[in-house]
């Protein structure tokens, strides 16, 4: 339970059926001690007891030190991808099994399908708000128990639910996408975490000239635009972040497109790499709608996926996640 309406929907939705028992994961969230009120509060009005479990420096060690790095080495991280596994379904996870728990439940819009002793996740009903993207991660042991109530269900038809159980103040609250930022720039919270990292050095145009200075690559991502601070007769992007040198590399618009990627640390859901010949669709970030291409492996751990059409800022960091219709299959780090 989180506080928000989607974990407390699917309590709502769970205790008609189950014995429930919430799990508050304790991280580093700034706002820390208000969460924690609010959902002791809901559990209350839910009528089920609450088990606060303490993961502030697990979480510190896998996600907070994988994000800093991950920015330091000239890449933009997806803090998600390696919580959902690590953290939420994993430490987490093991420590309400341990409490007694058969199954897990959370407030995620997706949805689990079994065929054949394997099992995939499947995009929720609320394509707008799916969220299988994020779970790309979770393994076979993980999916097998979990159970996702709110994969049938569209976001209005949740703030429905909960208001129809009197707890009306939900609309207007979403969550943010980065738990511990809490309204604070990445840059600032690097640059308190890694001094050093906000060292300046020249922002380089493709064709090798020198156009002006940035003030730390950690403030720079592909594809952006905003905040360059060099003037220009047209508009220059961000195309690569090169951290060995401490250069930001900019162009035209044109320059950010490309029809291929290679992705590595790849996992397949049941163990199965695509078929070569066959057209999947891949998403390369979460706001992308995806599509189509061909996979190839190149190597033990490293993919090679081919476009149809041309993909704009493709961003190393980020993941490939791969669907064979609204089944997602797999996923790789963009490299």
């Amino acid at each position: 339970m989180s506080g928000g309406v989607d974990s407390t929907a699917c309590a709502l939705l769970l205790r008609k059926q189950y014995d429930v028992h919430g799990f508050f994961m304790q991280l580093a969230q700034p706002d820390i001690n208000q969460q924690l009120v609010r959902v002791k509060d809901i559990a209350a009005r839910c009528k089920i007891p609450l088990t606060v479990i303490d993961l502030s420096a697990r979480f510190e060690e896998k996600v907070l030190s994988y994000f800093t790095n991950t920015y330091l080495d000239g890449r933009t991280p997806n803090p998600c991808m390696v919580c959902n596994p690590k953290i939420k379904f994993g430490l987490f996870m093991d420590a309400m099994l341990e409490h007694g728990m058969e199954e897990i439940a959370t407030g995620h819009y997706a949805s689990i399908v079994e065929e054949d002793g394997c099992f995939f996740l499947q995009q929720g009903e609320d394509t707008i708000k799916d969220q299988t993207y994020f779970l790309a991660r979770l393994g076979q042991k993980q999916l097998a128990r979990v159970k996702f109530p709110l994969g049938a269900m569209t976001k209005s038809a949740v703030y429905d639910l909960v208001e129809e159980h009197g707890f009306t103040d939900f609309r207007g609250r979403e969550s943010q996408d980065v738990c511990f930022l809490q309204n604070e720039s990445v840059g600032h919270f690097l640059t308190t975490r890694s001094p050093e990292s906000a060292r300046d050095g020249d922002i380089v145009h493709i064709n090798g000239h020198v156009l002006g200075r940035h003030n730390g690559i950690i403030n720079y991502t592909v594809g952006q635009r905003r905040g360059l601070g060099i003037a220009a007769p047209s508009p220059l992007y961000v195309l690569k972040i090169d951290a060995s040198a401490n250069r930001v590399i900019v162009g035209d618009n044109d320059d950010l497109y490309q029809d291929s990627i290679e992705i590595q640390d790849v996992s397949w859901n049941c163990g199965k790499p695509p078929k070569s010949d066959h057209d999947y669709l891949v998403r390369i970030r979460y706001g992308h709608e995806g599509q189509p291409a061909k996979i190839k492996q190149i190597s033990e751990d490293h993919y090679h996926i081919s476009f149809t059409e041309r993909q704009r800022a493709v961003t190393p960091g980020q993941f490939a996640v791969i669907y064979e219709g609204d089944r997602l299959i797999g996923s790789g780090e963009i490299q």
